[in-house]
């Protein structure tokens, strides 16, 4: 007894479905680095934690964080300083450590989300 399938191959499909979702999570997941790093960053007037952003970039997707002031790497790297409570250098480099499985627990489940 001869059985038959059918494969209809959506490939083209799935894959832009699998980008746009990547896409998402990467937005998520910068913005949840952001929020994690605003939480340490050295506050004196908060010119600092405002010009924080995150971006993506659809064609590499690749995320950034971003902190825009002439004294942001300054802050980040001097370990030296004196910060309010709570507050530290490497406000930037500690939630990327720290948030990691977050992160990439926020880029697959919108992953699998634009799959389903």
């Amino acid at each position: 007894m001869a059985m038959r399938t059918r494969l209809d191959w959506n490939g083209p499909t799935v894959t832009a479905r699998q980008h746009s979702g990547a896409v998402a999570g990467l937005r998520q997941a910068a913005e949840h680095i952001l929020g994690a790093s605003r939480q340490l960053v050295p506050l004196e007037e908060g010119t600092l934690e405002r010009s924080g952003v995150a971006s993506v970039d659809e064609n590499d997707l690749t995320a950034a964080v971003s902190y825009d002031t002439v004294y942001a790497v300054r802050q980040h790297e001097e370990l030296t300083w004196k910060h309010d409570a709570g507050r530290s250098a490497k406000y930037l480099e500690r939630p990327m450590t720290s948030e990691r499985d977050t992160v990439a627990d926020l880029v697959a489940a919108e992953i699998r989300r634009s799959l389903s």
